[in-house]
């Protein structure tokens, strides 16, 4: 006597027209889990970099957004502007000394960043690759230098300027001490110096160049990402600094930067926070386009001069 059990009186039960027999679905379990587990991660890390990016661009649309408001909508608080008053860029800039502090911060940033890069690199080429008695000494005092808050030496130096050098109410005082080097763009340099190869210098003298030759023509332009991010560093200490022109340019309207005379500006525009965004933007705006275009090589001098000791 046979028994029919459950699943032989399925497999023979007739199915109706157009039905599907069903099947057990496969065990993925596994390789479902750790599909799921990327895909938390990859939304864990993209949240992360949206956030922090979110965290650093909303100040900046901000203060665009003001820029473009009325004078009314500005001091009510709201977000987003009625009507995009781009006008006031253009009073802005027919503020009296605007254009001046333009160019004086052009001359500051320029003539700064050119003298410093002058004067650092063959100091930094001197202590990265030659071997001289006190060549630990002498890169011990440039750093100590870094060390040496500006606001220590800064009574001396003023009254040096100012007293026998005659150059107070200008810009000069600042410009002219990039000459002579700066410690924290020579100590930049030497690093990245330092990850030139020994044997392309090697290679220059015996085909007969000399020690300025060698710096010119093989040593620079192989430190173009170094020289990039010194560049860079210095021109943005020029454009935004604001304690050198107090010091040695307040007493002289027509000598002061963009980053000192938008103090000025604020003050006499304190109830009109869309001319105050709009002149924030405009000096803002320079630094950013610099280091929109330049960010490649920036990043790459700035990695690579942490290679070596």
């Amino acid at each position: 006597m046979t028994t029919t059990t459950a699943s032989d009186l399925a497999s023979t039960t007739p199915r109706a027209p157009g039905t599907r027999a069903r099947t057990a679905a496969p065990d993925r379990g596994p390789a479902a889990r750790a599909r799921r587990r990327r895909l938390l991660h990859w939304i864990a890390v993209h949240a992360v970099a949206v956030a922090a990016a979110l965290f650093f661009v909303l100040p900046f649309v901000f203060v665009l957004l003001t820029s473009v408001m009325s004078d009314d909508q500005a001091m009510s608080g709201e977000l987003w502007p009625d009507e995009w008053n781009w006008s006031n860029y253009a009073t802005v800039f027919r503020t009296p000394g605007f254009l001046d502090w333009w160019k004086n911060s052009l001359l500051y940033a320029g003539l700064g960043t050119l003298f410093t890069v002058g004067s650092a690199v063959p100091v930094a080429y001197a202590l990265a690759r030659f071997r001289f008695r006190g060549r630990r000494t002498a890169m011990i005092l440039v750093i100590a230098t870094m060390m040496l808050p500006p606001q220590v030496i800064v009574v001396p130096m003023y009254l040096v300027w100012a007293q026998q050098l005659h150059l107070s109410g200008s810009l000069w005082p600042l410009i002219i001490p990039m000459a002579f080097g700066d410690a924290y763009s020579i100590f930049l340099l030497r690093q990245f110096l330092l990850t030139i190869p020994q044997e392309y210098i090697e290679a220059a003298k015996v085909d007969g160049c000399g020690e300025l030759r060698t710096l010119l023509k093989v040593v620079v332009p192989m430190a173009r990402p170094g020289l990039a991010a010194v560049a860079l560093f210095q021109f943005f200490f020029c454009w935004n600094d604001y304690f050198g022109p107090q010091i040695y340019a307040a007493q002289n309207p027509a000598s002061w930067t963009l980053s000192y005379g938008l103090e000025s500006f604020k003050t006499a525009h304190s109830v009109n926070w869309n001319l105050t965004m709009a002149a924030t933007l405009l000096v803002m705006a320079p630094v950013v386009i610099v280091f929109f275009f330049a960010q490649r090589a920036f990043v790459e001098g700035v990695k690579l001069t942490g290679v070596k000791g």
